[in-house]
C-alpha cells in the first residue's frame, strides 16, 4: 500500500473562510474559521481551521500533497480594476481603498500560504465557480448530474452551469458580473435593514408575511428575465459597481423611501419587499433549472453558491422542475469553496475515478472537532461545575424526556458540523408541540426577532407522515409544507404582518410558519446515530417523531465549538439543561458566574 495522498483546501479572504482536508480523495475533515475565533463570518485566512483540519488526521503541512484556493486572485483583481476603470471616478476611489489590501495580501496567496503552514507547499488555484460546482457534483450521490451555480460573484462569474459525469465536470455556460441573483437579493436584503452576506435568510424568513406587491415593479424596473433563466439587471438602480453601499437614490425612490435602519421597527412595506423580491428569485431559478435540464436531460441536480441556501427556492425546484433528485452542498457558499477545490483537485488535476457514495460523500457533513469524555470531565472539574454523568445508554432517553417536558436542553455531541447549519451535533432542542415555544427561544435563547421561524428534526422514516414530502432532507436545505391532516384549520383571515403569530397553525405549531412551511432536517441513523436514537425516545414517550432543532448559539454569534463555549452560552441565556457527551447539567445547580455576562448585554446583532 502506498502513502496517502493529501490535499488541503482553502478558502478565504471574502466572508466564510474555511478549510478542507482529503486523505485520498476522502474527506477527513472541514471547519469554518469562525468557529474558532468567534468572529462572525470571519474572512481572515483559516489559520485556526487549516492547524485542526491537520491534527485530525495526525500530519503536518510537509505531507501535504497539494493546497488548493478556491479561486484566482488575478482574475478577480482584473475584475475589479475594469470595473473601477468603467466607474470612474467613483470607482477609483473604491478602487485606491481596496489596494492596500490588495498589494500587501491577496496578490502574494502562494507566499502567504506558506508562510501561514510553515512549508513549502505546492499551489493550485481553481476558478471560484468551478470550486461551487466541485463541491455539488463530486461529494454528491449521483454518478451524473447537472449542476447550478449561484452566488453574488466569483471572479467574473455570477451564475453557471454544467454537467458531471464520473470524474468530470463541465461547465457550459455563466453570466458574469454584474449581472448578479445574489446581489439583487442582497440589495433587498440591505434595504430591509438585514446585514448584506449575513441576513438573506432572514429577508426569507420574513417573506411569509408579505404580499408580492412589489414583484412586477422588480420585474419592469430592475431585472430582465429571459425564457431560459437568463438576466441581465438595470444597473441605474444599484451602487456596488462604484461604492460599497449597495442601492442608489434611484432605487429608493422606486420603492418609496430610505433603507429601513437596522434595528428598527418591521413594516408591512418591508414584509412585502421580502415577499416580493421572493418570489422574482424563485422564478429565475425555476427556470433556469427548467432550462438546464431541458440542455442535460438529467434526472439530478446538483446546487452550490450562497444562493443555493436559499431552502424555500430549493424546494420549487424540486416540486416544480422535471428534476426528480436534487443534492445541495451543506457548506453552499464560499465556506464549501475549500472543499470544492480539494476535490477538484483530487479528481480533474489527479484525474482520480470517482465512486458515488449510496446517500453522499459529507459524512452528514459532521467534519468538525469532537471533544473526548475526558476532555469534557476535565473542563467540568476545573471550573468546579456541577454534573450528572449519564450511562451512554441513558443519553438519548434522558434528554428526549426533558424535551418533553417542556425544557429547553442544549445538546453537545461528537463531530460539529461544517456549514451554516445546526444539524444534531451542535444544537438547541425543545418542543415542537408548544405554541409558545417559538416566542420564547427567540427572546430569551436565541435574542433574535420574533418574526424567525424554527427548524423541526423528524426521524427521516416518519417525515411523509407530517410533512409533504418525497426523500430526505438531511441538511435542512428545503422547505416542506405540513401536511393538512396535521394542520388545525385556524385562520389569520384578517391578520397583517406579525399578528399572523398569534394563530396556533399544526400540532407542531413550534416549527410551522405563517404559510404552513417548515424548513426540515430529516434525520437518519445513517447520519447521526445518538441523534436519531433521541428522537426516537422523543416519540416512544409523545407519539409525535418531531422536534425543534436550532443552532447552538445566541445572534451575532458563530455556533459553538468547544465545552467551554458552549457552557457559557448555556448559562448566559435562559436554557434549562446541558448535556455535553454524556454530562448533564441542570441549570438550578448552576453556582452563580460573576465571569460569564448575560448574553444581553453583549451580543453584537448581525
Amino acid at each position: 500500500m502506498g502513502q496517502a495522498t493529501y490535499i488541503l483546501g482553502i478558502s478565504a479572504f471574502y466572508h466564510d473562510s474555511a478549510a478542507c482536508l482529503l486523505r485520498d480523495g476522502e474527506i477527513v475533515a472541514a471547519a469554518q474559521e469562525e468557529r474558532f475565533t468567534r468572529k462572525k463570518h470571519d474572512s481572515r485566512f483559516p489559520t485556526h481551521a487549516v492547524r485542526y483540519c491537520l491534527q485530525e488526521a495526525g500530519i503536518t503541512a510537509k505531507d501535504l500533497a497539494f493546497v488548493g484556493f478556491y479561486e484566482k486572485p488575478l482574475i478577480k483583481f482584473d475584475r475589479l480594476l475594469e470595473t473601477a476603470l468603467a466607474t470612474a471616478p467613483r470607482g477609483l476611489l473604491a478602487f485606491y481603498r481596496w489596494m492596500p489590501l490588495w498589494l500587501g495580501q491577496r496578490l502574494w496567496l502562494r507566499q502567504i500560504i506558506e508562510k501561514e503552514l510553515g512549508a513549502e507547499v505546492e499551489v493550485r488555484f481553481c476558478e471560484h465557480h468551478e470550486s461551487h460546482a466541485a463541491s455539488a457534483f463530486y461529494p454528491s450521490p449521483f454518478e451524473e448530474a447537472a449542476i447550478i451555480t449561484l452566488d453574488a460573484v466569483g471572479e467574473w462569474e455570477t451564475t453557471g452551469w454544467g454537467i458531471g459525469r464520473g470524474n468530470q465536470i463541465e461547465l457550459r455556460a455563466e453570466i458574469d458580473f454584474p449581472h448578479s441573483l445574489g446581489l439583487l437579493y442582497s440589495a433587498f436584503t440591505f434595504y430591509c435593514g438585514f446585514k448584506v452576506n449575513s441576513g438573506e435568510y432572514k429577508l426569507m424568513g420574513l417573506a411569509p408575511y408579505g404580499e408580492p406587491k412589489y414583484a412586477d415593479r422588480i420585474r419592469e424596473h430592475l431585472i430582465d428575465i429571459r425564457a431560459d433563466g437568463s438576466f441581465r439587471l438595470n444597473l441605474k438602480y444599484f451602487d456596488y459597481l462604484a461604492a460599497d453601499r449597495m442601492i442608489n437614490r434611484r432605487f429608493e425612490r422606486l420603492f418609496g423611501g430610505p433603507p429601513r435602519a437596522p434595528e428598527g421597527p418591521l413594516t408591512q412595506r418591508d414584509m412585502d419587499l421580502a415577499r416580493s423580491i421572493q418570489e422574482v428569485l424563485e422564478e429565475v431559478m425555476v427556470k433556469i433549472a427548467r432550462y438546464v435540464h431541458a440542455q442535460t436531460k438529467s434526472e439530478n441536480l446538483c446546487l452550490a453558491g450562497g444562493v443555493a441556501l436559499n431552502c424555500v427556492a430549493n424546494a420549487r425546484l424540486l416540486a416544480e422542475t422535471p428534476f426528480k433528485r436534487i443534492f445541495i452542498q451543506p457548506a453552499a457558499g464560499d465556506a464549501g469553496g475549500a472543499l470544492g477545490v480539494a476535490m477538484f483537485l483530487w479528481h480533474r488535476y489527479l484525474g482520480q475515478p470517482r465512486s458515488p457514495a449510496r446517500r453522499d460523500a459529507m459524512k452528514g457533513a459532521l467534519l468538525g472537532p469532537a471533544y473526548t469524555d475526558g476532555q469534557i470531565r476535565a473542563f467540568l472539574e476545573a471550573e468546579a461545575i456541577p454534573y450528572e454523568e449519564l450511562p451512554p445508554e441513558d443519553i438519548a432517553r434522558r434528554t428526549a424526556a426533558l424535551v418533553a417536558q417542556g425544557k429547553v436542553v442544549g445538546w453537545f455531541q461528537g463531530r460539529m458540523e461544517f456549514g451554516p447549519r445546526a444539524l444534531g451535533s451542535r444544537s438547541i432542542l425543545a418542543d415542537a408541540r408548544d405554541p409558545q415555544m417559538q416566542s420564547l427561544l427567540n427572546q430569551k435563547i436565541k435574542l433574535r426577532e420574533g418574526f424567525r421561524p424554527f427548524a423541526p428534526s423528524v426521524l427521516v422514516e416518519r417525515a411523509p407522515e407530517y410533512f409533504e414530502i418525497q426523500g430526505e432532507s438531511p441538511y435542512m436545505l428545503l422547505t416542506a409544507p405540513v401536511r393538512l391532516e396535521k394542520r388545525t384549520g385556524a385562520s389569520d383571515a384578517g391578520l397583517q404582518g406579525l399578528d399572523k403569530l398569534r394563530v396556533r397553525r399544526s400540532e407542531i405549531p413550534a416549527v410551522t410558519h405563517v404559510d404552513f412551511s417548515a424548513r426540515l432536517q430529516t434525520v437518519s441513523r445513517e447520519d447521526n446515530s445518538l441523534y436519531y436514537d433521541m428522537l426516537r425516545e422523543f416519540e416512544r414517550l409523545t407519539g409525535c417523531p418531531v422536534i425543534i432543532n436550532t443552532s447552538f448559539n445566541v445572534r451575532g454569534e458563530p455556533i459553538v465549538c468547544t465545552p467551554e463555549e458552549a457552557f457559557q452560552c448555556f448559562m448566559r441565556t435562559d436554557m434549562d439543561y446541558l448535556i455535553m457527551d454524556r454530562y448533564l447539567l441542570d441549570k438550578r445547580r448552576m453556582p452563580a458566574r460573576a465571569d460569564i455576562a448575560p448574553a444581553r448585554e453583549v451580543f453584537a446583532p448581525d
